[in-house]
């Protein structure tokens, strides 16, 4: 069993799955920036603006649902002259949106025209969410006549059409038909744009969403049916090399699984608002991302922090399974994302099993075999948290060591992370291959894990053992190093490591009288019993960040040991007591 995609290779060897990370990992190559600069240079000429020119579209054929809840009160504060995105908040009177010192997470949201959403939450109703819409759109007209790299880029052109034809109401509702023909024909000229520019992108999420914004634009603009056509074409060429086969996402990342599945229901919803059924390919990705996505959530609803993504709230994950025709369905073992979820009475573990993305697809984590556990809805093992998909940035630092191999509940060796975090965010040189054995019987689950990552700098090889009771109350684990094959016939090097759990926001740890372990009270006031064998046991300081970004002080439990001769095998326990 194979797949060779550019992202990861997967095969197997008798009773394991072996993942391995191919195809590069130094990012886009020269060529493709150099063809990226050729594209803006083309698009800003005049024959491109000659070819956004043709048929002046005289109304929307239908409006679609906007699947994700705007803030109403961020719409309030918009109401009230602050557009406010990612931590920046811009006074709206003298707006100038192309101005220069804007961030560019901020420009992207206000290009967008994601604010309509927040907007639509808040207003009493269309007359007042108008009133504040109807002259913010009208600037950005003025502003973006003709084509401007940020604001016209193929991405946020996409995501603009989509926001627009959802929140029409709110802005072609004007008496003023020199507006309405201006904003009918931008619609129409952001269509022509991006019938070649989404097609010029590469394969990604970027991707994803300009050609969603083209597929609704083909269904809601008069003429389109060439260009439903054509957006669809693309679709299923690209997202078979997003979506796995077991419905993870290629960039390991569930934040950004989610985002592609809310923009397939939006997209597809521009079938729908005009009484057609979306396309096979739109049911065919959701029916693996969501069933993926919910595999993940713990006891609580929600996903943890994995490949550099936030936690995800567990609103969001029952928003999708209404929207979804799987539902609550979910999957446990994900042979080709390398996320395995056990799963036993109240408790389940999720646990990362996987080699991490090529720095083309995104800026992951070095988390590797690291897992969270939960009890019911407290969760019990975490990892300290993510940057992407947060409302807003977190500080440099915070958002950089988050990323680290030491921010995750699994064991790291000299203090160095299993993959390199390069200058410039993206991951380098680390884990290359993970291979896995997973089985279930009456007796319980078990997992079994190695990875590389360790094995050119300090030629060890990182196994992690799990096995978690039939009841759910017992999970014995061991964690071992070994020397890699290469170093076998070399001078072994003995480096310390240590074993880190995250606990969970309001577990307290109460340390053992041998310095073996602690007493872990749950904040439903269950408590689990942690021994060690090999190493002292320790608690210190940690931190755990939400899905809105809030700060969390908590603790975490650190075993520390070395190595022998480049090997040493360290067992630990949590067991529930009682029932």
């Amino acid at each position: 069993m194979r797949r060779e995609d550019g992202d990861s290779v997967l095969r197997r060897e008798g009773g394991e799955s072996v993942l391995r990370r191919e195809g590069g990992d130094r990012g886009p190559s020269l060529a493709e920036r150099l063809a990226q600069r050729a594209t803006a240079t083309l698009h800003a000429s005049p024959l491109h603006r000659l070819r956004l020119k043709g048929r002046q579209p005289l109304r929307l054929l239908g409006v679609p649902a906007d699947p994700v809840p705007g803030d109403p009160q961020l719409g309030e504060r918009l109401a009230a002259g602050r557009l406010i995105h990612a931590g920046a908040t811009v006074m709206t009177r003298d707006l100038d949106f192309g101005g220069a010192g804007l961030a560019p997470a901020w420009r992207d949201h206000a290009d967008s025209w994601g604010w309509l959403r927040d907007l639509a939450a808040w207003a009493p109703d269309r007359a007042a969410g108008a009133k504040v819409a109807e002259p913010l759109v009208r600037r950005w007209l003025a502003r973006f006549a003709d084509y401007d790299a940020v604001a016209w880029s193929a991405l946020v052109t996409g995501r603009r059409l989509l926001f627009a034809f959802a929140h029409a109401p709110l802005i072609l509702s004007s008496s003023d038909s020199g507006y309405r023909t201006a904003l009918l024909g931008g619609l129409a000229g952001w269509a022509r744009h991006l019938d070649r520019a989404a097609f010029r992108l590469p394969d990604g999420l970027a991707k994803a969403e300009a050609l969603a914004g083209l597929h609704a634009a083909g269904h809601l603009i008069p003429m389109g049916e060439a260009r439903v056509a054509a957006a669809l074409a693309g679709l299923e060429k690209l997202l078979p090399t997003l979506v796995l086969p077991d419905g993870g996402i290629a960039s390991r990342a569930p934040v950004d699984a989610l985002a592609l599945a809310e923009l397939l229901i939006f997209s597809g919803n521009a079938a729908l608002a005009v009484d057609a059924r979306p396309a096979p390919v739109f049911a065919d990705s959701l029916a693996r991302l969501a069933p993926s996505l919910m595999g993940m959530a713990l006891g609580d609803g929600m996903i943890g922090a994995w490949g550099g993504g936030a936690p995800i709230a567990a609103g969001a994950l029952d928003r999708l399974a209404k929207g979804c025709a799987t539902g609550t369905q979910l999957v446990r073992a994900g042979r080709w994302s390398g996320y395995y979820r056990l799963s036993a009475g109240r408790t389940v573990i999720v646990a990362d099993a996987g080699p991490p993305p090529l720095a083309r697809i995104a800026a992951g984590h070095a988390g590797t075999l690291a897992f969270e556990l939960s009890d019911g809805p407290d969760r019990v093992i975490v990892n300290c948290g993510g940057d992407r998909g947060l409302p807003a940035p977190l500080p440099g630092p915070l958002a950089q060591g988050l990323r680290t191999t030491a921010a995750h509940s699994t064991l790291v060796v000299a203090d160095t992370n299993s993959t390199r975090i390069r200058d410039d965010g993206a991951l380098g040189l680390g884990v290359e291959e993970v291979s896995v054995s997973a089985r279930s019987s009456e007796e319980g689950h078990w997992l079994e894990a190695s990875h590389d990552g360790y094995a050119k700098r300090f030629g060890m090889v990182v196994t992690r053992r799990l096995f978690l009771s039939a009841d759910g109350s017992d999970l014995r684990g061991e964690d071992a190093l070994a020397p890699a094959v290469r170093r076998r016939l070399g001078r072994a090097t003995d480096r310390a490591f240590d074993i880190r759990f995250h606990l969970g926001v309001g577990v307290t740890a109460t340390p053992t009288a041998d310095g073996a372990g602690a007493l872990l009270k749950l904040p439903a006031g269950r408590v689990w019993a942690m021994k060690a064998r090999g190493g002292p046991v320790a608690i210190e300081p940690s931190l755990w960040i939400d899905a809105a970004g809030g700060l969390h002080k908590t603790w975490q439990l650190v075993i520390a040991a070395r190595t022998e001769k480049a090997a040493a095998s360290v067992q630990w326990s949590f067991k529930r007591a009682g029932k």
